[in-house]
């Protein structure tokens, strides 16, 4: 069965985003970029929210862009092609290789596990992470933790959810001081 896994940047006290909305302290640097490079060609299809669709729509174009590196254009070679799955109630078109979700993100996971496919079906964002937690579907956890405080905003943990243990499978520190944790759900 495809694992589910969901992947964000996130500060030391736990937030995607601050309190403005804005992420800027999470600019990777090139190690840390590498790792999500590398990263991403495990996956089979991402799931995402709207507000992560509209920021990562910069991708589809990317190449066009002068001042793009070889890293970069590496990213966008394996992010464009992939499969996209958008929840959103506010949109009614998506472009590239998306497609907007018709159902919930349980239902959505339980039809993806169900066709034959390869790779994990990767989830960015907190509010479709803590349906799919909520569901008990995410398989791993995988954050790559920031140096920074930033006092408020988007959790990337639920506040609400049930308790979940979890086991350590692996971590890294990056030249950036930025820590990588992958933990799997123990069930």
């Amino acid at each position: 069965m495809r694992s589910v896994t969901y992947s964000m940047n996130v500060s030391l006290d736990g937030y995607i985003v601050g309190p403005d909305g804005g992420f800027d302290w999470s600019v990777p640097g090139e190690d840390v970029f590498r790792f999500w490079i590398d990263e991403i060609r495990d996956v089979g299809v991402h799931l995402m929210g709207r507000r992560l669709y509209e920021t990562m729509l910069y991708w589809e174009t990317a190449e066009q862009d002068p001042a793009l590196d070889d890293a970069g254009r590496e990213w966008a070679a394996l992010w464009n092609p992939l499969p996209k799955v958008v929840f959103s109630t506010t949109l009614s078109t998506v472009r590239g290789h998306a497609r907007l979700a018709s159902g919930g993100v349980a239902e959505e996971i339980e039809r993806l596990r169900a066709e034959p496919g390869e790779g994990e079906i990767a989830i960015g964002g907190a509010t479709l992470a803590a349906e799919a937690a909520a569901s008990g579907l995410i398989d791993e956890y995988r954050a790559m933790v920031y140096p920074v405080l930033v006092g408020g905003g988007i959790s990337f943990f639920p506040r609400n959810e049930r308790r979940v243990d979890l086991e350590l499978v692996e971590t890294r520190t990056y030249s950036s001081n930025v820590v990588y944790l992958r933990h799997r759900v123990t069930r």
